[in-house]
């Protein structure tokens, strides 16, 4: 476990909080491996109706903890145990009702995990970024599949090649948000959109979103794995280096 994942049950409701604000929420190893253990948990658990996933403080989330991640560096063909392919693995085989309530910087494996939540509010003033490319890596959670398919491909090319950030009201006409709600109305909607799921039938509400999810899983998780090792080869290259170099460089300056 970490303690910068904040796990509460309430009743059917297990709510998930990104809680280490003073590092932006930039989620460490650690972090993924407490993720990936309480979707794991959850798919298990029949009492669990609807997980909520949220961030502490000013940001959603910074995306990986470039620093940590990288000593923990995966080696090509060698990631079967990777906390962070275990989150993305359990994120596509997830069968509970998952709404994230994002806000501020939404960096990287942020906005793309996303794409395996069922409802997405995003409070106006999120700033959604993928810049895995300026990087020297390749996007992943089948986020080259799945955007495509749900944005189309010049959009996709866009935000993931070019990497160009995109506010909440884009992220909407995207698909990639559900609801829009003003700078202080976040909690609120999400408190709201919890009480409509939890009102609904138990057995309807999962079979249900079984159903909606179902005809792709296997596609993407068949497009996870090619992500993957590409990811963690990219890993292990001059241009992922010296671009992590740059960006430490680059902070540092500030």
């Amino acid at each position: 476990m970490s303690e910068h994942i904040l796990i509460e049950r309430r009743g059917a409701l297990l709510s998930l909080t990104l809680a280490r604000p003073e590092r932006r929420n930039a989620i460490t190893v650690a972090m993924y491996a407490a993720l990936a253990d309480a979707f794991e948990a959850a798919a298990n658990d029949p009492t669990v109706r609807l997980i909520t996933l949220e961030g502490q403080g000013e940001d959603f989330t910074g995306g990986n903890d470039l620093a940590d991640f990288l000593k923990e560096m995966p080696a090509p063909g060698g990631d079967a145990d990777i906390p962070v392919w275990r989150l993305l693995r359990a994120l596509a085989d997830n069968d509970v009702p998952l709404i994230a309530a994002v806000h501020g910087n939404v960096v990287g494996i942020g906005t793309t995990l996303l794409f395996h939540c069922d409802l997405v509010i995003a409070e106006h003033g999120s700033r959604f970024i993928m810049p895995f490319v300026d990087l020297g890596l390749v996007p992943e959670a089948a986020s080259s599949l799945i955007m495509p398919r749900l944005s189309g491909r010049r959009a996709a090319a866009r935000h993931i090649l070019l990497g160009e950030p995109f506010g909440a009201d884009e992220a909407l006409a995207l698909g990639i948000a559900s609801h829009v709600v003003a700078k202080g109305e976040l909690d609120a909607a999400l408190a709201k959109l919890v009480a409509t799921l939890l009102a609904k039938p138990a057995e309807a509400l999962r079979l249900t979103q079984a159903l909606l999810r179902r005809s792709d899983r296997a596609e993407v998780l068949e497009r996870m794995e090619l992500e993957n090792g590409h990811f963690a080869e990219r890993l292990t290259s001059d241009e992922v280096r010296d671009a992590i170099t740059a960006f430490f460089a680059a902070r540092a300056k500030r």
